[in-house]
């Protein structure tokens, strides 16, 4: 890569190092005094900084990157997973228990990794549920995996957090038992989701709380939203697969 190309690069490198500081305050006060320029920004304003620096990496990241992609060589394969639907997961329950995904053959799934003290919580959590209540009846199954690898906005246990959700915000889907989304460590199922539909020009891995896919019928992965897309705004997608 030639010197002249360095600066696009930087620019690129730049908008994510000031934006993933903003995505680690919490939801709520805390006792401890801030000690970055990134937690003087409200957590009402997450949703904002993040829209904005997604909107810039659709827009210019192709190019501001595919510089330093291609003096790196070509990407390396990934291998290919035997499993060729969702209902070929088996996954833990809140409590422990084995949860095979095959008793969600004919249904419309939307599949979130949740977490308590993010910026997103509120609204993501409140709309999901009025998503489910709208369309469970229709054949939509909401499954929520909660993760603690963003900023450690998902500290409790299984137990907390289920009361979390179910007493705070109503929720009546399923809560599952917490894993990882990403790295070496990260559940087979999410694996199997981001192999199926990759993040765009940042790679696959989950960007944040509240990352969403959306599975039809027949356990195919159909699409996947940002975190800062609102359960609402996938309203259409989900009817037309019910």
């Amino acid at each position: 890569m030639t010197t002249s190309k360095y600066p696009i690069v930087l620019v690129a490198v730049l908008v994510v190092a000031l934006v993933v500081p903003v995505l680690f305050v919490p939801s709520t006060p805390s006792s401890t005094p801030y000690k970055t320029a990134a937690h003087l920004i409200a957590p009402g304003n997450v949703k904002g900084v993040f829209t904005t620096a997604q909107t810039f990496v659709n827009i210019f990241g192709r190019h501001l990157l595919s510089p330093l992609f291609s003096s790196m060589g070509s990407k390396p394969s990934i291998p290919a997973m035997s499993q060729q639907s969702v209902h070929e997961f088996t996954v833990k329950d809140s409590s422990g228990n084995d949860v095979d995904l095959s008793i969600y053959k004919g249904k419309v799934l939307l599949i979130v990794n949740v977490a308590s003290q993010c910026g997103l919580t509120n609204t993501n959590y409140k709309e999901l549920t009025e998503v489910y209540s709208k369309y469970k009846d229709q054949g939509l199954e909401i499954l929520a995996f909660p993760c603690n690898q963003f900023g450690s906005q998902e500290p409790g246990t299984n137990e907390e957090i289920k009361n979390f959700a179910c007493t705070r915000f109503k929720a009546e889907y399923p809560i599952f038992d917490k894993i990882n989304v990403n790295g070496e460590n990260a559940d087979p199922l999410y694996k199997f989701l981001k192999h199926s539909k990759g993040g765009g020009i940042l790679g696959e891995s989950i960007k944040w709380n509240f990352s969403k896919f959306l599975v039809d019928k027949d356990g195919k992965v159909v699409d996947r939203y940002a975190p800062t897309t609102s359960p609402s705004k996938i309203e259409k997608d989900i009817k037309k697969l019910l």
